[in-house]
Order: structure tokens, then sequence, then C-alpha cells
């Protein structure tokens, strides 16, 4: 016997059995906690956005009061030659 037909005749065995019976309040449980997944995802989405607009609105602040873009002052006196 080849596996290919023994693979055939063990789910033939499996499929001619009587299958066993499904708890009654399985569709309600399995409804209840996708809701709840799906609550889950949109709370993290939507805190995930909250960081996000966070995050740009403390980037711009620190911008318009640091400055990065501007060369800082001179600590020091350029040398005085030439007099």
């Amino acid at each position: 016997m080849s596996p290919v037909s023994r693979r055939e005749a063990d789910v033939r065995r499996i499929l001619d059995e009587p299958q066993p019976s499904l708890p009654p309040d399985l569709c309600a449980e399995a409804v209840r906690r996708g809701g709840r997944m799906l609550r889950r995802r949109t709370a993290a989405r939507r805190l995930m956005w909250l960081l996000l607009l966070v995050a740009a609105v403390a980037l711009v602040v620190w911008m318009s009061v640091a400055q990065p873009w501007v060369e800082p002052p001179s600590e020091t006196t350029p040398p005085l030659t030439g007099w």
C-alpha cells in the first residue's frame, strides 16, 4: 500500500466515524470572544494614534523652542590679527 493510498484510507476512516457533538454555547462564546478582541484592537489602534499625535506635538513644540537648525552662538571671540 503506497503512502498516498494509506493517507486516503485514514481520512476516509476518520470521516466515516461519527462526529463528536459541539457544545451548545459554542457560537455565543465565539461571538463574545470575537467582540472582545475587536474592542481591544480598536482601543489599541486609538491609543497608538494618540501616542503618535502626542509625539508629533512634542516634536513641534521642542523644535519651536530649541530651534536646532540655528547655529549656536560662538562662546569665544575670534582672534584679532592685522592690527
